[in-house]
């Protein structure tokens, strides 16, 4: 039996072993991830194998690269990751939801604080406050901010003669009046498509609801978003994705891809749990039984939280394609 070699005991399946890590002074994130691979455990070989991927997907010329993200996101410092990844051209189409079109644009004007998990909302209530998580949004930083700016463009649109819209016409129009803070007006500038399916859930889509009553002949056109995204998808040689925590923005990623035999690359950060039984907490490997990812494809999912994850894979990937 001690006579036995190690393709008898394992063949392949032990021919990676886990290395100790060594980090020295001068040693960048870079490096760090690609240590990952074998010195990292559980979660971090998730993360390291994340990167690469993205980074494969990123310098993939051929590949069509959707970026995904659910709107809190929007209301921390990670907004800056993700306008930097608009800015830097490193996807070619958005799909998010109306919150982050609401957090982009008063952020764009306005500030919003740190709080804590643990505040008083009835206290915070009372001093008109809004609480995201641990993010203090005051209420005029929000709703009357957001009514201001966004009927300012409804109005303007109309005037040039818009009726039928698509979100994407929406979300760009709106990009094109904010600063350079803002991962809208660099979608605008880089003609990047920002298509939100469920644009009325928000602050911006009941603005949109108000401007109706006044302007019967406005309506929001979601099926010409789908005609865009049909004609995205269908045109890809290749496609992949970098999926930012569940819900619909997720979905709407994955449920078109299928429609082209599924995605070639596919990451995915979540905080939920697969045993829930929803999509949120779904496996990307899970989209492969259903056509959505390819039998082939580079995928992983990443269990952690966004806005601790986003910098360091930023870093590691802004560093790839400087090297």
């Amino acid at each position: 039996m001690a006579g036995r070699t190690k393709k008898q005991k394992g063949g392949d399946l032990l021919r990676d072993a886990v290395k100790d890590y060594a980090i020295n002074d001068d040693d960048d994130v870079q490096s760090i991830f690609s240590n990952m691979a074998n010195s990292g455990g559980f979660e971090s070989r998730n993360l390291a194998d994340g990167v690469d991927i993205l980074r494969r997907m990123i310098d993939e010329k051929n590949c069509t690269k959707f970026l995904s993200f659910v709107g809190a996101l929007m209301s921390t410092g990670a907004r800056g990751i993700v306008r930097d990844m608009v800015k830097n051209k490193m996807c070619d189409v958005i799909i998010t939801t109306c919150g982050a079109l609401d957090h982009d644009i008063a952020r764009s004007y306005d500030k919003y604080y740190a709080g804590d998990f643990r505040m008083d909302d009835s206290m915070l209530l009372g001093k008109n406050i809004h609480r995201l998580g641990n993010v203090l949004v005051p209420m005029d930083n929000y709703g009357p901010l957001i009514e201001e700016k966004v009927q300012a463009c409804l109005k303007d649109m109309y005037k040039e003669g818009k009726r039928q819209i698509a979100t994407y016409e929406l979300t760009d129009y709106i990009g094109s009046t904010l600063d350079k803070s803002s991962f809208l007006y660099w979608a605008h500038k880089n003609k990047i498509p920002v298509i939100v399916p469920g644009i009325v859930d928000g602050a911006v889509g009941s603005q949109v609801w108000f401007f109706y009553q006044q302007h019967k002949d406005f309506k929001i056109d979601i099926l010409k978003d789908e005609s865009r995204l049909s004609d995205i998808v269908f045109e890809a040689k290749k496609s992949g994705a970098f999926m930012i925590g569940g819900g619909i923005s997720k979905h709407h990623t994955l449920w078109w891809n299928q429609f082209r035999g599924g995605m070639d690359y596919a990451v995915y950060i979540t905080t939920a749990p697969e045993w829930d039984g929803s999509l949120s907490g779904a496996l990307v490997a899970e989209a492969i039984s259903w056509g959505k990812v390819t039998t082939k494809a580079r995928q992983t999912t990443i269990h952690g939280e966004a806005t601790t994850l986003l910098p360091f894979i930023y870093a590691a990937l802004a560093k790839a394609r400087k090297t």
